[in-house]
């Protein structure tokens, strides 16, 4: 078990920096949002290749950070339900959902996405519209982010298994952290009583 779990962490650790980096990717996509739509307002002009790359970094930032959310215990559960449960059974119902919904459908989709792709790019599909881009990289996005759910659905699996075991802490509870804006504000309180000294 410690080997799996070993690989728990890794995986956990990849998942992170997945997320950390789909941060940057929002920036983007609200840079080349606002770019777009000051360049059509100030000057009747418009691009196809902005519009549709919003549209990929929409895609990127949605089914890359899927694996993200899984991790930070951030995606849709009926509480009002869950939670009335014991927390083992709490734990059987994440291991059972896992198992037999979230990880057919995931690998359903990324077995049927895969060829589509395939095909994108041996034939180096590109856009319909007028100046569009390339449409393989999006294509290649929703297998890519089926194969990183897929790889943290097994983490979380191993990680409820230890749990059971009591090889571990509850990995079901939301770990309870400072949010960026009061990281920030708290940075600029130091820094304030920094600069008085």
């Amino acid at each position: 078990m410690k080997a799996l779990l070993s690989l728990s962490r890794f995986i956990d650790s990849m998942t992170e920096r997945v997320g950390r980096t789909i941060y940057w990717l929002v920036l983007v996509a609200v840079l080349v949002s606002a770019v777009n739509a000051s360049v059509r307002k100030a000057f009747d002009m418009s691009s196809n290749a902005f519009l549709e790359l919003q549209w990929y970094l929409f895609s990127a930032i949605f089914l890359l950070g899927a694996g993200y959310a899984l991790l930070k215990q951030e995606h849709v559960r009926i509480d009002v339900v869950y939670g009335r449960f014991p927390k083992r059974a709490q734990i059987w119902i994440d291991i059972l959902g896992t198992l037999l919904f979230l990880m057919p459908m995931a690998l359903l989709i990324l077995w049927h996405s895969w060829p589509v792709f395939v095909n994108a790019f041996l034939s180096n599909e590109q856009s319909s519209s007028a100046g569009g881009l390339p449409v393989w990289p999006v294509r290649l996005l929703l297998p890519a982010g089926f194969a990183l759910l897929i790889v943290q659905a097994l983490s979380e699996l191993i990680k409820r298994f230890a749990f059971l075991r009591g090889l571990i802490p509850d990995p079901s509870e939301k770990q309870q952290r400072k949010t960026p804006e009061e990281e920030l504000a708290e940075e600029i309180k130091a820094r304030a009583a920094g600069a008085k000294q």
